[in-house]
């Protein structure tokens, strides 16, 4: 059951949203983390590693309740791919800022994932775009790239750091087709929604 934008705060505290937020707030730790160890692939890479892992399963746990409890509100479809994207945004850009991934795909990948955000609160009058099962393979895929880069003995391997640049690669692929089919929905969504009018 979707709540309306009149839900209770006790609609609001759940658990999944509560899930979500715990996210956010593991992001400054892990950026942290992952910048005092500044590739040296030390103790402190395994943290930023375990503390994205922690976080990423939070959100496939917050998820999972929410649709066996029918928790799922406004609130956790806009605050859940908000999370999402603060947390792999944050490793993109840090491997970037690292030199472990090129600049270039954290671009194309931040220009989607945040163009994206941005026309879901412009359309947010007309309804709330959910993920797709294409956004959330998306998701999986950057998922798996980003712990393949950030796992500390890929640097070691030639073999685990081609296949994290492959996975990368892929997912930046889907990221770019899934980001097209946004647009077009969000394009459908505002013309269903002016015909009722």
């Amino acid at each position: 059951m979707t709540t309306s934008p009149s839900a209770s705060p006790s609609q609001l505290w759940n658990l999944p949203n509560i899930l979500t937020m715990a996210r956010i707030v593991l992001v400054p730790f892990f950026i942290w983390s992952l910048l005092a160890d500044g590739s040296a692939h030390g103790p402190l890479r395994w943290v930023a590693f375990a503390l994205f892992a922690v976080a990423i399963y939070t959100d496939q746990l917050d998820g999972s309740i929410a649709r066996r409890r029918n928790l799922i509100t406004d609130f956790g479809k806009i605050a859940d791919p908000i999370a999402d994207k603060l947390l792999t945004g944050a490793a993109l850009v840090l491997l970037s800022v690292l030199a472990e991934l090129p600049w270039w795909i954290t671009v194309l990948i931040l220009l989607r994932e945040w163009g994206i955000t941005a026309l879901r609160f412009v359309v947010i009058r007309y309804g709330v775009m959910p993920a797709s099962r294409g956004g959330k393979l998306k998701t999986v895929l950057q998922t798996v790239a980003i712990l393949l880069y950030l796992f500390p003995l890929t640097p070691g391997l030639a073999v685990l750091s081609a296949v994290a640049f492959w996975v990368m690669l892929l997912a930046l692929a889907v990221t770019v087709v899934t980001g097209a089919d946004y647009v077009l929905k969000a394009a459908r969504l505002r013309a269903a929604a002016q015909k009722e009018q």
